[in-house]
């Protein structure tokens, strides 16, 4: 046995000495072949089949399946890529952790920088071979619904579903924020109905915070009856309605122009029968529904009324009711819908509230109309906030509550007050009473009220104010400012405040200019105008253009009254004037690249699509100090104690337009 292993190790020895020999005498026989026949390697190269043609001779040699063929030049592209994927190995310090990846992408957001919060994920990751985590996704579905960037809010979603990561229930918060911020609002709809199919085929139970935002983005899509249908779930399902639910609820009400006001005072006094206390986001967004929404058909708001008189009358009866029953606070908001009191009253006791006396006060917990005559003449916004019981009403329901108006508050109140002096005379005094602090951006909203009640010289006064609250103008200032410019003299004298103070000009208040020269058919104002657009090289904006077509169309038409009559006083002056500006027009467009085109795509050339920002990274330089949007935020605020309010006349000036300066809601002493 022994033997036999010795002899089987000197067998072994005795051929690994053997094959270099064997392997080198191998060799030199190939060599001496292939220098033996110089013409061989031509004809293999001549006939590619050779191999093959000779395999088929010899039964026993099965030769290649294939010919041969060589390598191409250019390497493939995926072989590239792969062999730097597995040569440039990053190293451990060039790696972060989950934690530090997150601070990255919340600094760009937090400077809105969108694209470069993308990248971190698309780009640094992948680079980094690093798996991102539904921590960093949530971040960046977050950071996109806050711009309304819905599309990419829901590639990211997919990206985490295919990465097999949890979808949590901030996930599904902030898409259907995303659907909210929408630009377009039927794809924002869309989408939103389709995450609540998935969320019901998945089971998913939608907590407060998914409610809220369900109802935010159906309320701002549009959907107000879907929204109303989900805070009635709410409701169904125990959850307690809290203030920022009813504040989405108002934000629905925004929505719809028509009965948006209407729908506004059901939310605001079923607040105070749920015995929710509204706060100052609460106040701010009834005030945009006074301006901005209407009360629909007189009928049905009539019936409103009398079924909110009712529930405030019976307030107390049903408050017991509910302390009886173990059913308090579930209170679903179709009741409204039905028309039906859900407490009876006796009639004289509503009629003390239709008949009582002095201004109408619809916000308070305890409402009556006052000594509104008719309804059917409450049209415009100071009448609507004379039905909530006027600014002082406003003020004095905000101190009941515990909130604290803010400068939203104050711009809101701006909006709807009547265009008279005396009216911003009280909101002035009522402001300095109080020590509250305004921002120029209350000042512009003044200018801006001023303007467009034809009243420039007051607006032009508003500059002393800004400048007694120890203000600043900013660029909006001039925009509102422009507004009045009717003379090309106005403009320039703008144009050089502008140029001292080292604001630089944009389209918005050169529109703002054409605007008063296509008002006033200037056109020696409307060339300058389109100059300095050319000399600025600025891009116009689909308001500009539309002020040019309908200017167009206006002259069209006086051109054909003076074809008409040729003796007409003026013709020949309007023909070379309009000739001339024609000329100017038309190398103006070609310029802009605009000549022979239609409106419609015009507009589509000068139109920026909403997300295309998000697509590109932001330029060098940039500083956080100079993000618009930032410096809006840190605005400076102070007191306006050192304005002088007696100067100010207490009669509304007279206009230059039409139209009655009396107030549609007559109450009667």
């Amino acid at each position: 046995m022994i033997s036999s292993i010795v002899l089987g190790a000197i067998r072994r020895q005795c051929l690994n000495r053997f094959r270099p020999f064997a392997a080198q005498k191998l060799v030199l026989g190939r060599d001496f072949c292939t220098n033996s026949l110089p013409g061989q390697g031509k004809r293999r190269t001549k006939d590619d089949f050779s191999l093959l043609s000779e395999a088929h001779l010899n039964p026993d040699h099965f030769g290649t399946l294939s010919p041969q063929v060589d390598e191409p030049e250019t390497p493939d592209e995926g072989d590239l890529r792969e062999e730097e994927f597995l040569q440039n190995l990053p190293s451990r310090a060039q790696k972060l952790s989950v934690r530090e990846y997150a601070d990255l992408i919340k600094d760009h957001l937090k400077n809105g920088r969108i694209r470069e919060a993308l990248d971190v994920v698309e780009v640094r990751m992948k680079e980094d071979r690093v798996k991102p985590v539904n921590y960093h996704f949530n971040l960046l579905i977050g950071g996109c619904a806050r711009v309304g960037y819905s599309k990419k809010a829901f590639q990211l979603y997919n990206k985490m579903k295919q990465h097999g990561l949890k979808v949590t229930g901030g996930t599904y918060t902030s898409l259907f924020n995303a659907c909210a911020m929408s630009p377009f609002l039927a794809d924002g709809l869309n989408r939103a109905n389709h995450l609540r199919e998935v969320m019901l085929e998945k089971g998913y139970e939608p907590n407060g915070s998914n409610y809220n935002a369900m109802i935010k983005a159906y309320g701002r899509c549009g959907d107000l009856k879907t929204a109303f249908q989900l805070a009635d779930e709410m409701v169904a399902s125990g959850m307690s309605i809290e203030t920022s639910t009813f504040n989405f609820l108002l934000q629905a009400c925004i929505t719809d122009r028509e009965y948006g006001f209407r729908h506004a005072l059901l939310v605001w006094h079923r607040m105070h029968r749920m015995r929710v206390l509204p706060d100052r986001y609460s106040f701010n967004l009834l005030l945009r529904c006074v301006r901005d929404c209407q009360l629909g058909d007189l009928e049905t708001t009539q019936q409103l009324i009398e079924q909110i008189l009712r529930e405030s009358i019976g307030k107390s009866e049903k408050k017991r009711e509910l302390l009886s029953s173990g059913d308090e606070g579930k209170l679903e908001l179709s009741d409204w819908e039905t028309g039906q009191p859900l407490v009876e009253t006796t009639d004289g006791e509503l009629s003390d509230r239709l008949l009582h006396e002095g201004v109408p006060d619809l916000l308070s917990p305890k409402p009556h109309l006052g000594s509104l005559v008719k309804l059917g003449e409450v049209r415009k916004p100071e009448d609507r906030l004379l039905l909530l019981g006027g600014t002082a009403k406003v003020f004095s329901e905000m101190e009941r509550c515990g909130v604290e108006p803010d400068i939203r508050t104050l711009t809101e109140l701006l909006d709807v007050i009547p265009p008279t002096y005396a009216a911003e005379k009280q909101l002035l005094t009522i402001i300095k009473q109080r020590k509250l602090r305004c921002d120029v951006d209350f000042f512009n909203i003044l200018i801006k009220k001023r303007s467009m009640r034809f009243d420039y010289d007051g607006a032009k006064d508003v500059l002393h104010m800004i400048e007694a609250a120890n203000l600043e103008p900013d660029i909006v200032t001039y925009g509102v400012l422009a507004l009045g410019c009717q003379t090309q003299e106005e403009a320039r004298s703008l144009l050089k405040m502008m140029q001292d103070a080292d604001v630089r000009i944009n389209i918005e208040i050169l529109g703002a200019m054409l605007r008063q020269g296509c008002a006033r058919q200037n056109f020696r104002y409307i060339t300058e105008v389109l100059t300095i657009v050319k000399r600025e090289r600025l891009k116009p904006n689909e308001h500009f253009l539309r002020h040019l077509e309908s200017f167009a169309k206006e002259c069209e038409k006086r051109n054909r009254e003076y074809d008409a009559k040729p003796r007409k006083k003026g013709r020949e002056e309007f023909k070379m004037e309009y000739n001339r500006y024609r000329m100017q027009l038309d190398a103006w467009r070609e310029h802009m690249g605009l000549h022979g085109l239609e409106l419609d795509r015009a507009l589509g050339i000068v139109r920026d699509h909403p997300w295309e920002q998000f697509k590109q990274p932001q330029a060098d330089g940039f500083e956080a100090v100079k993000n618009p949007k930032l410096r809006h935020k840190t605005k400076k605020q102070h007191q306006i104690r050192q304005v002088v309010l007696d100067a100010m006349p207490e009669v509304k000036p007279p206009q230059v337009t039409g139209g009655s300066a009396k107030s549609d809601v007559r109450l009667v002493d």
